[in-house]
């Protein structure tokens, strides 16, 4: 009977490099590291004599190579076979032949050979390795001693993001760059929050300023913020089926911890294929089991802004084919920019059950988020007299916020009532996930797969938004003077005190005498979801070899989004106070107010939404292995989506209190709903050519049209829009791959082009305290490359790069605006796209010094200028970093890991302030202006202990 081709299964565990880069993989014999099974008697076939045709090569690709020509199923530790060279071989021999030459000079000998399975263990007195290659040798996170395997010895669980087979491919084989990160690397760069971690990807340009949680994320120029055009996936499943809904990106309910096992990242490519919302990525979050990732692992830190934090991971093989894991976090810290209060508190905790027989897989968990963490926003700068940005006195923007005690528990005045406002609150995400997947074997060929994941919870968002720009006292009752005299004719004078405790406003209050306007806004966000995907895979062998792909995929979501918000004016530093601006008559007696309590004017938004979005998407993907050397890769998703739902108006009402003009006009629902019914559908397809002239090399060609869908929260401020379509999106990429002994690298270029994309200009209008949206239809287009690699260079030094260079321009872009009165058009076709730099680089050179025990890194991170508004008429200087990592192995249990982030206190702005206008922000001839930057120098300590 002919042989079967069957399934090559790697378990594979990769430095940060990219996945075009040297994958390294499990230090365990349990962590099955290559399993081809093929469709053979189990007699004989060991001692038949089969023709073998290797070429000298890394150890491990030679197993690979001879398990596929020899036609059985191969168990070793991967750790033991890759970066050692093998001899060649060639010839008519036996399979046992075979291997004991490839084995030769080797530490690997034969534990047990049958005729269908070969395991192979340590030898007892493993030869010298003269000309081994020097490797990257991760600080360990944890780690994972041998567990004796069952027989038969299930295979390991492979998740391979963006492709159309569970097969694993080399890197010089993908027609697509991808970037993996495993544990080890995850433990040790330390990231403060998911999209801290995303900066190690090439193309990502990612804003981490927002905290743990709400922050920003764009791939190759794609010119939306959020996660509305990357998808974060969890097992390959979608943690949320829509990642760009307003006041709800997918970071605010996901947190990295010790369940998480590696991380793989598509930068474009087939990820609009096979997730939603994924023209610029997808990134896949692989988790932990007990069956296949059995042992212990608990950690403690500390920091030195009251960081602390404790989480833990324990696995169990309770069973051949059955396994549990338990694991979470808890974490509690002050703030990296001190509020005054508890900034980020909470964790999560996950329990999951895992069967696997080799040919039906089942695997459940439950994780629960009860997490509350501080959203970050603009803090007030000023340009110095040569343009350069400079801190205000009295205020450190790399470690004060506007947030404070004083806006902590402060009643709006609505007409139903006061209703409490609780800053601390921050982003408070009380999430319970259910997730289930499944897949049994048909045959030796086929399979299917069903993943499922149920979502309910709520999300509190309430945060402090600074609006407008700093003024001075002066200035700003300039500009109130005309309404007060207005609303109180006895009034002769006006004045700035504090809320609170009466005093006046003066340049020594706060070290600058300026202020500032912030809303107060909360937003509660109630959603249930529903996730499916069912998938059936099968292999074809006609005009070469097919990996055949046809896969459904359902959501069903329901949402309420629930706003209010009322305006505050403060006083400029950090901890800001409530300011109150009262009319005086010419004895200097109060007549009346503009401000309540420090609130110019109580509801100023007030948003009632129910939401409920369907979508459908069929996807069929092809890999097509023409010859040994040539791969096809094709894709199409075609998908629905129907949004409905209702939005509730709103009506100004006035409450009657005649000593302020705070609550003349509070936003209230009317109780007239207008209804939203809403559909779209898309076609998207992709198709990629590898060539693959040599095992250490790779080229590929892609180009995929995408069809992007609307988002429901985009109609909920705005039901009745009529500019919301369709979104081509067209993307050319092609990519070289190259691995040495010594070194590797990924060089990708790309191309991006948007059309007809709606951008809003959703800017507070300080002088009516009201939002004004304005609406432009334009293209964008982006080129650029991409750079990833390594170099062990001399001695115990290595160098790890990653950089992107790109242009990203508006075209067809004009928008109107007022000039002297009267409207004008304004073209700023041209203009490089907003808050995305043209250059990032990220170089991190290491030792690994004491017999690779300790390694010390430094993060060398470089970006170049940036614009603020679409007008670019704000300018974010270029700005460098300096990060440092020292792990020590102190024993085989345990290590230890110190994080030390912006070394220098570098002063880098990410953003400005959208809500002083994303067209044109208004602050060009201005001293002062808000701006988000990084964070100021922070260190923290790891202990980790790992059996």
């Amino acid at each position: 009977m002919r042989a079967i081709r069957g399934l090559r299964q790697v378990l594979r565990r990769s430095t940060t490099r990219s996945s075009s880069l040297c994958p390294t993989r499990s230090n365990s014999l349990s962590l099955l590291a290559t399993a081809l099974v093929v469709a053979m008697p189990a007699t004989a076939q060991a001692e038949q004599s089969t023709r073998f045709d290797i070429p000298a090569q890394d150890l491990a690709q030679a197993l690979d190579l001879f398990a596929r020509q020899s036609g059985v199923q191969i168990l070793y530790p991967y750790r033991m076979a890759t970066g050692r060279r093998s001899a060649p071989l060639h010839g008519k021999m036996s399979a046992r032949q075979a291997l004991a030459r490839l084995l030769r000079g080797h530490d690997l000998a034969v534990a047990s050979f049958t005729g269908h399975v070969v395991t192979l263990r340590a030898s007892a007195s493993p030869p010298a390795r003269p000309h081994a290659p020097r490797r990257p040798v991760p600080t360990p996170s944890r780690v994972t001693h041998p567990v004796p395997l069952p027989p038969p010895a299930p295979a390991a669980d492979i998740l391979v993001t963006g492709r159309a087979a569970a097969t694993p491919l080399s890197a010089p084989e993908l027609s697509y760059a991808l970037t993996e990160i495993d544990a080890d690397t995850l433990a040790r760069h330390g990231h403060l929050s998911t999209a801290d971690l995303f900066r190690q990807i090439p193309g990502f340009w990612v804003e981490a300023t927002g905290g743990e949680a709400s922050n920003n994320i764009r791939s190759r120029g794609i010119p939306t913020d959020g996660y509305s055009s990357v998808a974060l996936l969890e097992d390959g499943l979608p943690i949320q089926y829509d990642g760009g809904l307003g006041y709800l990106n997918t970071d605010q309910v996901f947190r990295v911890d010790a369940t998480i096992d590696r991380v793989e990242a598509v930068r474009g490519g087939p990820s609009a294929i096979f997730a939603p919302n994924a023209p610029g990525g997808s990134i896949d979050f692989l988790t932990r089991n007990g069956l296949h990732d059995p042992g212990y692992t608990i950690s403690a830190a500390i920091g030195d802004f009251g960081y602390e934090r404790v989480e833990g991971f324990a696995g169990v093989r309770v069973a051949p084919h059955l396994g549990i894991a338990l694991g979470g976090f808890y974490r509690a810290d002050d703030g990296l920019r001190n509020p005054g209060f508890r900034a980020d508190q909470g964790g999560q905790v996950r329990a999951g059950i895992t069967y696997d027989d080799g040919s039906v897989r089942l695997s459940a968990n439950v994780k629960r988020l009860d997490d509350r963490v501080i959203l970050y926003l603009p803090v007030p700068l000023q340009f110095g007299d040569r343009g350069d940005v400079q801190a205000i006195p009295g205020f450190d923007p790399l470690f004060d916020t506007l947030a404070g005690p004083n806006n902590v528990h402060v009643a709006f005045k609505t007409p139903a009532g006061p209703q409490d406002f609780d800053l601390s609150q921050g982003t408070h995400s009380r999430i319970t996930f259910y997730s289930l997947t499944g897949r049994a074997a048909l045959g030796e060929r086929s399979a299917v797969e069903v993943k499922a994941r149920l979502r309910t919870g709520t999300t509190t968002r309430n945060g402090l938004f600074p609006i407008g720009r700093p003024s001075t006292g002066a200035d700003y009752l300039a500009n109130a003077w005309p309404q007060l005299a207005a609303a109180f004719p006895g009034a002769a004078t006006a004045q700035i005190r504090y809320a609170e405790s009466g005093k006046p406003l003066t340049p020594q209050s706060n070290g600058n005498g300026l202020v500032v306007g912030a809303n107060l806004l909360a937003v509660q966000l109630p959603m249930d979801e529903f996730i499916g995907d069912a998938r059936f895979t099968t292999r074809v062998d006609h005009w070469g070899d097919h990996d055949v792909a046809l896969g459904v995929t359902y959501a069903d979501t329901s949402l309420r989004y629930d706003r209010q918000m009322s305006t505050v004016l403060l006083d400029v530093t950090g901890q800001a106070q409530r300011l109150d601006v009262v009319a005086l008559d010419g004895a200097g007696r109060q007549v009346g107010a503009l401000t309540d309590n420090g609130f110019v004017r109580y509801g100023s938004l007030f948003d009632a939404v129910s939401l409920h979005a369907s979508n459908l998407a069929v996807y069929l993907a092809d890999e097509w292995k023409v010859t040994p050397r040539w791969r096809i890769d094709m894709g199409a998703r075609w998908e629905r989506t129907l949004i409905g739902g209702g939005v509730e108006g709103a009506v100004p009402v006035d409450l009657g209190d005649p000593a302020t003009l705070a609550d003349d006009a509070v936003l209230s629902c009317n109780g007239v709903v207008r209804r939203i019914d809403r559909s779209f559908a898309g076609l998207s397809g992709t198709v990629g050519i590898n060539y693959h002239p040599a095992p250490a090399t790779g080229m590929f060609l892609r180009f995929t049209r995408i069809a992007r869908l609307p988002s429901a929260t985009e109609f909920s401020a705005l039901p009745d829009r009529t500019d919301e379509a369709i979104v081509p999106i067209t993307m050319w990429e092609a990519g070289l791959t190259a691995l040495h002994r010594h070194w590797t690298l990924s060089i990708v270029a790309f191309k991006t082009d948007f059309a007809r994309l709606p951008f809003i200009d959703h800017r507070f209008d300080p002088e009516t305290n009201t939002y004004i949206d304005r609406i432009s239809i334009a293209d964008t287009t982006t080129i650029g490359l991409e750079l990833s690699g390594h170099a062990d260079l001399f001695g115990p030094l290595q160098l790890d790069v990653q950089a992107t260079l790109q242009d990203p321009r508006y075209r067809h872009f004009n928008f109107v605006e007022l000039v002297d009165g009267a409207p004008a058009t304004r073209d700023v076709t041209g203009n490089q796209l907003i808050r995305v730099p043209k250059l990032s680089v990220r170089a991190t050179p290491s030792l690994d010094l004491l017999a690779k025990k300790l390694r010390i890194s430094a993060e060398l991170v470089h970006y170049s200028g940036r614009y603020a508004d679409i007008a670019n008429t704000q300018r974010l200087p270029a700005f460098s970093m300096l990060n440092a990592h020292v792990n020590a192995r102190l024993t085989d249990h345990l290590s230890l890991a110190l994080h030390g982030t912006n070394l220098t206190n570098a002063l880098g702005l990410t953003e400005g302030n959208p809500r002083t206008g994303s067209f044109d922000s208004g602050v060009a001839g201005a001293r002062y202006f808000l701006a988000r930057p990084e964070f100021g120098r922070t260190v923290r300590m790891t202990l980790n202990l790992s059996y």
